[in-house]
């Protein structure tokens, strides 16, 4: 094989910096600091992204395992994120409220407890997982280096066309509808764009994706908050369920009341998502990145 091109050098630090960022934040994120499961995942979701594209061999038997495993780690921290989120909502929704009250509080408590306990359950799940074998596997992927530059900016537009076209047909079929398991979905596909955006930009050396990354970082946003208030506002419907089956009545009301609250909350950052134009915001950001205006 001929020596790579000198420019093709950025291909692999790029590999090894995300590999490192993953596993610098993991040892914090299973002790369950918040902040630390958040940079763990997003580092694991961006190196997930990487793998398929930097790697010689996208679809070898290491880099599809190490492929799934990220995908198990990241999963398995999602809970604890997700409720670390709805207790900050919850402690900001309190200190709007101009009262207080025992149930109010019996609720912060017990999110809490629930918070802790799948604190507890993530950090056994990742432990579980083969994090040896995923090192290994992410050791040599790089020691075998990276592709050459110019098949990896290929098949990043194989994949920003892909993803965009999955993108804008999943907006398209959504409509206005208010749907949050499909809503978050679309979060998901928002996210890989703008992961690939980042990765182009840093393969160029220059911030060409700066404005796709921008717009759908903003939809990743919108699409977040409706998510976080609507898991809350389930949270609390299971309260109010439960506390109704104790005879629980002053608990069961509160709670109720504010799974309405949330749910509103949550329907209101829908109706501001939607005017903002999302498919035309969608379209403009993978035009962006070198896309087809036509594909929105």
């Amino acid at each position: 094989m001929s020596p790579k091109p000198a420019d093709d050098d950025r291909c692999t630090p790029i590999l090894r910096e995300r590999i490192r960022a993953l596993f610098r934040h993991l040892p914090k994120a299973l002790v369950g600091e918040a902040e630390a499961i958040h940079d763990m995942r997003v580092a694991g979701r961006r190196l997930r992204v990487a793998l398929p594209l930097l790697a010689t061999k996208p679809r070898g038997r290491r880099v599809r395992r190490a492929s799934a495993l990220l995908g198990e780690l990241t999963r398995g921290a999602g809970g604890s994120r997700d409720l670390d989120v709805s207790l900050a909502l919850l402690d900001d929704r309190l200190h709007e409220l101009a009262r207080t009250s025992a149930e109010l509080q019996t609720l912060r408590r017990r999110l809490r407890a629930a918070r802790s306990r799948i604190r507890s359950r993530m950090a056994e799940a990742v432990l579980d997982l083969e994090i040896a074998t995923l090192r290994r596997d992410l050791r040599a992927i790089v020691a075998r280096g990276s592709e050459r530059l110019f098949t990896v900016l290929l098949r990043f537009r194989v994949a920003r066309d892909r993803q965009g076209e999955k993108l804008l047909a999943a907006m398209g079929a959504a409509g206005d509808g208010f749907d949050a398991e499909g809503l978050h979905r679309l979060r998901i596909r928002c996210r890989r764009l703008r992961y690939l955006g980042e990765l182009a930009g840093g393969l160029k050396g220059q911030p060409s994706e700066a404005a796709a990354i921008g717009i759908f970082k903003e939809l990743q946003d919108r699409l977040g908050r409706i998510h976080d208030a609507h898991v809350l506002a389930s949270w609390l419907e299971a309260q109010a369920a439960g506390a109704r089956r104790r005879g629980q009545a002053a608990l069961a009301e509160e709670a109720a009341a504010q799974q309405v609250w949330f749910l509103e909350r949550s329907r209101e950052l829908h109706r501001e998502y939607l005017e903002a134009a999302p498919i035309e915001l969608a379209g403009r950001g993978i035009q962006a990145m070198g896309g087809a205006r036509s594909a929105a």
